[in-house]
């Protein structure tokens, strides 16, 4: 059949199965969106500003798998979806952006809304395309799908100069089945020799360690690392990323590890004589001091990306491929190990553990007169019975979403790990709400970033979203406050919000339903109604201790086993 390029944009997306559009339209994407108008199969989601709009791609594609698709214009609408690029790519989220790009004649003329997409994005995407003719539109869709759902997942740009779309050309259309992608073979499998010897030094430890990141997540292998964890009967720590991927709530999770982990998880880090980690990238938050991180362990790293490998830390034993492929053939070879694992070291080993445990490094002190910022996502749990999709923005209220809602499922947590991105929370909610109607989807956030994209209040209204916001306000930037705290001798330079609007009467504004709590004595009966409330925004603004920090704390520059779980730190100790 014959089509024009932009009804063969149109027709790649339905080949490949798309469902929603995060866009916002432009003079040189008119073509696509009136071609876009005509069909009835793919919904268009109108956000109000082009961050907004990857953000909700983003947060779509974390939480039901698939490539989050984004249609934006040239010039300042690409260059606003530079952050979301760069969140979705440090985070390895698969995404697709189509960019429009000022006629070919035009390029490099400075033309009304010209800029050099593909180079401005090139350091923040998996890959990025300038299609330069009409034939070439179907080729290049579906490389840049492969592209970013294949190996370590990403986010890849499509710009389309606007003549390549124009609907008075037409051509012969065919969507290939396959591509040939030069220098992009990922690599899918290991050799059993290798899987076997990572068996038999996994079954040979005396103090073991599980660690799994965000790839156990976009692997789709929690299955086969929950097999794994509980054939061994090892302890299991997630990274920020890998929350869920093991169940929160099991014996075997010492909880979240690095800067704000549990005392458990890092002191089991750091003193573990074999460590697997699974889908991790060994990041600085979760590292500390790279020189003293897990001393005197044997390191076993399996991922997908082999430029990961010995990156940051060196490992003795790779293993490159799918995490549910690499888990799926660890879990046949440790059969045959099993009788080698040292029982009595290991109960040791779980005696020390649970010591460490009686710490309750999470405790904290609870007040009648000031909500604690804890309490909120505690009561948030208990409410939801731990069901909520969770999206949160940067800071403390991320960590402590992080800390207390009990992540029991895969892709119920979704937040911006790698870059930090305030402002990804509520958009993100949006892609999430899209792609499971019917589910609860909760926007943790503070004061200080839900700000950065708040006029996505109006795309929840547009599209009847029942997103509830939890706002953790406690006037400041929490986390640049607390850093200069401990850091610059309390100068809490311009991290104070002087200006903060109403915000149960800003959301009321949008069509929404606002509420204010500023007693622990209505933290549960309020958030209880807000939640009732299934098919309505609602923002929950609630005002918190101003002073409350983090804890624990590990301080740039220190090992697992050097943290701080109180400001005197008086009841920690050390290793």
């Amino acid at each position: 059949m014959k089509l024009s390029g932009s009804e063969i944009i149109i027709e790649c997306l339905k080949r490949e199965e798309v469902e929603f559009i995060f866009g916002y339209p432009g003079g040189a994407v008119l073509h696509i969106y009136d071609a876009l108008f005509n069909d009835k199969k793919i919904k268009h989601v109108l956000a109000r500003h082009e961050q907004g709009a990857t953000h909700a791609a983003d947060g779509y594609a974390r939480a039901c798998g698939k490539p989050g698709v984004v249609l934006v214009t040239s010039g300042p609408g690409i260059t606003n979806c530079v952050t979301g690029l760069a969140t979705a790519h440090m985070d390895s989220v698969p995404m697709i952006v189509i960019s429009g790009q000022v006629s070919r004649q035009y390029v490099g003329s400075d033309a009304f809304q010209e800029a050099d997409a593909t180079g401005i994005t090139r350091p923040v995407t998996k890959h990025n395309f300038l299609v330069d003719s009409r034939e070439s539109i179907a080729d290049v869709f579906k490389k840049a799908f492969i592209i970013a759902t294949t190996g370590r997942p990403g986010p890849v740009l499509i710009d389309i100069p606007k003549d390549l779309t124009d609907p008075n050309t037409k051509i012969n259309f065919d969507y290939p089945k396959k591509v040939k992608i030069r220098s992009y073979n990922p690599i899918v499998s290991e050799s059993k020799e290798k899987i076997d010897q990572a068996a038999k030094l996994l079954c040979s430890a005396k103090k073991p360690m599980i660690y799994s990141g965000g790839g156990i997540i976009l692997g789709n292998a929690h299955k086969e690392l929950n097999k794994l964890v509980k054939t061994l009967n090892y302890p299991i720590t997630n990274t920020l990323m890998g929350l869920g991927g093991f169940p929160a709530t099991d014996t075997q999770f010492l909880g979240m590890l690095g800067m704000h982990g549990t005392y458990e998880a890092n002191m089991a880090m750091h003193d573990c004589d074999v460590l697997l980690a699974i889908g991790a990238r060994f990041d600085d938050r979760v590292t500390g001091d790279t020189s003293k991180f897990c001393p005197s362990a044997k390191i076993i790293h399996i991922d997908i990306d082999p430029s990961s490998i010995s990156k940051i830390i060196e490992v003795d034993l790779s293993l490159i491929g799918e995490t549910s492929k690499i888990l799926k053939s660890l879990n046949g070879a440790i059969k045959s190990h099993l009788n080698k694992i040292n029982k009595t070291s290991l109960k040791k080993w779980w005696k020390t553990i649970d010591k460490w445990r009686l710490k309750d490094c999470l405790g904290y002190k609870k007040s009648k007169k000031i909500i604690k910022p804890q309490s909120v996502i505690e009561t948030l749990y208990d409410i939801t019975k731990g069901n909520a999709f969770v999206t949160s923005d940067v800071g403390q209220h991320q960590m402590w979403a992080a800390q207390y809602y009990k992540f029991d499922k895969p892709n119920r947590w979704i937040n911006s790990g790698g870059l930090g991105t305030m402002g990804f929370g509520l958009p993100a909610a949006i892609g999430v709400q899209l792609a499971y109607p019917k589910a609860e989807v909760v926007c943790v956030t503070g004061e200080a970033s839900i700000v950065m994209c708040i006029q996505e209040l109006a795309t929840c209204l547009q599209y009847r979203l029942p997103i509830k916001i939890i706002n953790l306000n406690n006037r400041y930037m929490g986390m640049v406050r607390q850093w200069q705290e401990f850091f610059y001798e309390g100068r809490y330079a311009m991290s104070y919000m002087e200006a903060i609007p109403d915000f149960a009467q800003l959301a009321e504004s949008f069509g929404h339903i606002g509420v204010k709590i500023e007693k622990p004595s209505e933290l549960k009966s309020k958030l209880s109604e807000a939640m009732k409330l299934k098919d309505r925004l609602v923002f929950v603004d609630v005002i918190t201790d101003q002073e409350e920090n983090v804890y624990p704390m590990i301080k740039s520059g220190k090992a697992h086993n050097e943290m701080h779980l109180s400001p005197t730190n008086e009841d920690t100790e050390l290793a």
